[in-house]
């Protein structure tokens, strides 16, 4: 089902949005060609702040990804 990690280890190196061992948002590309997120569940405090146009779905949410992750992982998030 994960296929392969986007971007670099969540606790490699410095500034990757990993505060501790127990804090390790990532990306995974998974087999199906999705992408799965882990980070941190911040719907009910965003739920209310989405724009006129937004909308959550039963079993969706809003996780919060820290851009220093994005923006490291941005080199191999596959353009197809």
């Amino acid at each position: 089902m994960f296929k392969r990690r986007i971007g670099p280890h969540p606790h490699e190196g410095d500034g990757n949005g990993s505060g501790a061992a127990n804090s390790c948002p990532d990306i995974w590309e998974l087999d199906s060609g999705d992408f799965a997120i882990i980070g941190t569940d911040q719907t009910a405090h965003l739920r209310p702040h989405l724009p006129s146009d937004a909308f959550l779905d039963p079993g969706e949410g809003i996780v919060v990804l820290p851009r220093q992750v994005l923006v490291k992982a941005r080199e191999s998030i596959p353009l197809e």
